[in-house]
């Protein structure tokens, strides 16, 4: 509500707030290129923003949700704060058998998906001032939640394969820092992290007496088998590892906001308090949806999996058709694959020009990066996932014929 007269100016409130302090929602702002767009019928828009799945869940899926809403009068009142018991459990039990070591129920929460899971941990960790280490490019949303929550986000600039280096995140550790975040297999990169690399950034962590937050929204489409890291191994690993998951993306559940956070019993009660303060409980006929999958849809999951790896195939295996022309794929995996565009302009500028050009709708490299760092005007990212091999193939020839539009 604006000040009245003799009040406080708007502009110099909103210099003071707290959603002041970030940028606007990357993928909102680019929805916004799309307004008074008209594309031809022959050359439909192929929106490539947001990795998220375009279908809806299976249809046995979607028939439990429906009797959960018609017979389970519970679902439709307050659940447990930390979410469904026995989807705790689950996710414990299943955890536990992927990556081994030992993840009980009073490890887990549910949280109105994995976005939370980030707050939340936040919450528990940091006070104004504080400092989180995140590798660029990084997952803009932890950007602009750490914003938000008066926390600086400390880049640590990644190599040529874009992984981090733990020496590079020593060299940024100060009495401020409260965690290192990974994301893995990476958003918005794709780039599958090393289980040595997570090993040496667990030990980095654990030596210098702060959080490790690893987000594995995508762990469900990690082109390695079996566990992807050791790190729930260590009988310690509690002190230092703060687990985010998120059910969206392998259940088509993004709709219905189901993630979680695997950490300390004792980091729970305080993730009780922010869950409690933020959404009271996550949504139920989700959670059961979740349950339900989890125990139910395995096989489904693992034909999804090789859906999205297929795709992943297509784009490195096209690939160089776009190298011919100056374009390199920087890293792939999950549902993201990142670009560097060969043009002399900054893809800030690019993004829209595709949209009006070639009617693709993706996210420039700016997003995802510090604002004085040159690497962003350079970058792409493609979420392929929205695509299957011929909807790739139309892709590239529209990249392709931009050097060749006026």
């Amino acid at each position: 509500m604006r000040p009245r007269g003799g009040g406080v100016a708007w502009s110099e409130l909103m210099s003071i707030v707290r959603t002041a302090a970030t940028f606007a929602p990357p993928v909102m702002q680019a929805r916004r290129w799309l307004e008074g767009m008209a594309f031809p019928a022959q050359r439909p828009l192929i929106n490539v923003s947001q990795a998220a799945p375009v279908e809806p869940p299976p249809d046995a899926l979607r028939q439990v949700m429906a009797d959960v809403a018609l017979s389970r009068d519970d679902a439709h009142l307050y659940g447990p704060v930390l979410g469904l018991p026995a989807l705790r459990a689950e996710l414990a039990a299943q955890s536990t058998r992927i990556y081994g070591g030992t993840i009980n129920t009073s490890h887990v929460a549910i949280t109105s998906g994995c976005n939370q899971a980030f707050a939340a941990a936040i919450a528990t960790l940091c006070g104004e001032g504080d400092e989180v280490i995140l590798p660029t490019p990084w997952y803009f949303n932890h950007k602009m939640w750490l914003d938000m929550s008066g926390v600086t986000a400390v880049a640590l600039k990644t190599d040529a394969a874009l992984l981090p280096d733990p020496e590079a995140a020593q060299a940024l550790i100060t009495p401020r820092t409260r965690a290192i975040a990974l994301v893995s297999p990476n958003n918005p990169a794709g780039v599958e992290y090393p289980a040595e690399l997570l090993q040496a950034f667990f030990d980095l962590a654990r030596r210098n007496g702060i959080a490790l937050i690893l987000d594995e929204t995508y762990r469900d489409f990690h082109s390695q088998t079996g566990a992807p890291h050791g790190l729930f191994m260590d009988p310690d690993w509690d002190d230092t590892l703060i687990h985010l998951y998120s059910f969206s993306k392998a259940y088509r559940l993004t709709g219905h906001r189901v993630g979680a956070i695997v950490t300390a019993p004792a980091r729970l009660a305080e993730v009780e308090k922010f869950l409690d303060t933020v959404a009271i409980c996550p949504g139920q006929i989700g959670q059961h949806a979740a349950l339900w999958g989890m125990q139910n849809l395995a096989q489904w999951l693992a034909g999804e999996r090789n859906e999205i790896l297929t795709r992943r195939g297509a784009i490195e295996s096209g690939f160089h058709r776009l190298a011919a022309q100056g374009w390199s794929l920087l890293g792939s995996g999950a549902y993201f694959a990142y670009m560097a565009h060969p043009f002399a302009i900054s893809s800030a500028d690019l993004a829209p020009k595709l949209v009006r050009d070639q009617s693709i709708l993706c996210l420039p490299g700016t997003m995802f990066c510090p604002q004085i760092d040159p690497d962003g005007t350079q970058q792409l990212r493609i979420a392929f996932a929205n695509l299957d091999t011929s909807g790739i193939e139309v892709l590239f020839e529209r990249l392709i014929a931009m050097h060749t539009s006026p």
